[in-house]
């Protein structure tokens, strides 16, 4: 199994500083686990590090795409393996760095985002039922299919509740068994 380091927390713990002496410690890069870091122009309140406080050590998914192009887990999941393989290629070790647990989830439990391909119209039509009668009111309606997800997921949060929302319209079962199975699976790396 290949090596993966993970360094999570909330913002302003010291997880930066730490990140920088546990990569010169042992040879490592780092991969931002941050939803907001990955935007260039997008530097206030995202603590995002600035080139001239990298100390040298090579930085992934920071400062990558425009606000405008849309960055979702499964993009995340995505560009985070493809940087995991040119960091062991290097023979180095990637750390995985940030706050965003289930964007570390997703790389950690190689998560399968394979059945939950959209529905553009279904989407549009939630979009527009939350426009229409409100946050709380979409929450209602995952609440009526999925009550533990609706727990997990606040009621203003509402791309995951329409995320959970089409999960069950497309495959007929609920997000929040389907995410327990995920974290069950073993991680295919040797993580610590």
């Amino acid at each position: 199994m290949k090596p993966l380091l993970i360094l999570t927390g909330p913002t302003a713990v010291g997880k930066t500083k730490l990140s920088l002496g546990l990569a010169r410690a042992v040879k490592g890069e780092i991969i931002s686990a941050d939803s907001m870091q990955v935007y260039r122009k997008m530097d206030i309140g995202s603590a995002k590090i600035r080139p001239d406080q990298m100390e040298g050590i090579r930085h992934h998914l920071i400062d990558v795409l425009d606000p405008a192009q849309a960055f979702d887990v499964v993009r995340f999941q995505q560009m985070a393996k493809e940087a995991m393989e040119q960091i062991w290629k290097r023979n180095h070790i990637p750390i995985l760095t940030g706050g965003t647990g289930f964007y570390i989830q997703s790389v950690l439990y190689d998560i399968d985002f394979t059945k939950e391909s959209g529905d553009d119209a279904y989407r549009k039509e939630l979009e527009d039922f939350a426009e229409r009668s409100g946050a709380e009111a979409l929450h209602e309606r995952l609440a009526a299919v999925d009550p533990k997800a609706a727990k997990d997921i606040h009621p203003h949060n509402i791309k995951r509740v329409i995320r959970a929302l089409e999960y069950h319209h497309q495959t007929g079962d609920l997000i929040s068994r389907h995410n327990e199975q995920e974290r069950q699976k073993a991680s295919p790396y040797a993580a610590s």
